[in-house]
């Protein structure tokens, strides 16, 4: 697939990059193979929001593909290759000879009209899945699986690919995208050829990989940009609490009231006593400074006394 270099008709759109969508056959989905995302926004069944920065984006509906490839022997046909909102890559709806339809993972090179087959007996050739054990070396493998059956979950996401490198009694050794070499049981499936997306060729596998560039958020502060996934807050939000220094009680038979930035705090001590004629000396900087603790309408909002007769400080 082809990729777009926008013209830096702006700060934003300097260096920016997307995709042409130029194999893309198909518009509207296999309304059969669609089924409802429920957005959960972070919450929990609560309500509670326990994962920030969740929440919004466009409303999406799941396509749902196959992974595992088990319709062994039955040939289809690429009816088109879609567009996935879910993932990176592409999809392609099959129509198989007994007219079921399915979508798998598109690999690159793939085109309508093309037969698809699954199976030890299939043709080693782009977009089908057979064994590792028959499959030869140094091929270019995607969507394999990790256990027989389970369906395919290595080298799924676009312009990725696995090679086949050797095989070693009952395992076959893999090179991953990312370097690591992983050995997985000759029986499992993988689909020939590599997968097609928005990320071009993979270094290595196909070419030069050439990756999709958002606008650089020295550029522009707007979406996408600062935060890529994360929703934006204000910049002036206040997260934490300011906490105000009260002056501890001066015997365990008192009460203390002080105010440190406009708010009032009390200190009750262990039989509720206040001295209502006494006053308390606070250190604020160089003057200390003296204020009334006897007030009735400031004693009597805090009528219970702590359980376990210890002093603590209250908000007035």
């Amino acid at each position: 697939m082809a990729i777009k270099i926008f013209k830096p008709t702006s700060p934003g759109r300097r260096g920016m990059s997307g995709s042409t969508f130029e194999e893309i056959t198909r518009t509207r989905p296999e309304r059969a193979l669609l089924r409802p995302i429920r957005k959960l926004a972070g919450r929990n069944n609560q309500g509670r929001v326990t994962v920030r920065h969740r929440g919004g984006g466009h409303k999406r509906q799941y396509r749902v593909v196959d992974f595992r490839r088990d319709k062994l022997g039955v040939p289809g046909r690429v009816a088109s290759i879609e567009y996935d909102p879910n993932r990176s890559a592409r999809i392609a709806l099959i129509v198989y000879a007994d007219g079921e339809k399915r979508y798998i993972v598109a690999p690159l090179g793939l085109q309508v009209g093309q037969q698809v087959l699954s199976g030890p007996e299939a043709e080693v050739r782009t977009g089908n899945a057979l064994p590792l054990k028959n499959i030869p070396l140094g091929t270019v493998v995607h969507n394999v699986e990790l256990q027989p059956g389970r369906g395919g979950q290595l080298a799924r996401s676009a312009g990725v690919g696995a090679q086949l490198m050797a095989k070693e009694g009952e395992y076959a050794l893999l090179r991953l995208p990312s370097g690591e070499l992983r050995r997985v049981p000759l029986v499992c499936m993988a689909t020939i050829g590599q997968v097609a997306g928005w990320g071009g060729d993979r270094p290595g596998v196909g070419g030069p990989w050439i990756p999709i560039r958002i606008r650089m958020a020295a550029a522009k502060a707007g979406l996408r940009s600062a935060c890529p996934g994360r929703r934006r807050r204000g910049a002036n939000r206040l997260w934490a609490t300011r906490l105000a220094r009260t002056s501890a009680p001066r015997s365990s038979s008192c009460a203390a009231a002080s105010s440190d930035g406009g708010m009032t705090y009390v200190a009750i001590s262990k039989e509720g006593a206040v001295r209502s004629a006494e006053t308390v000396e606070e250190d604020r900087g160089d003057e200390p400074r003296r204020q009334k603790a006897g007030d009735q309408d400031l004693v009597a909002r805090f009528d219970r006394l702590p359980a376990d007769g210890r002093p603590y400080h209250r908000r007035a």
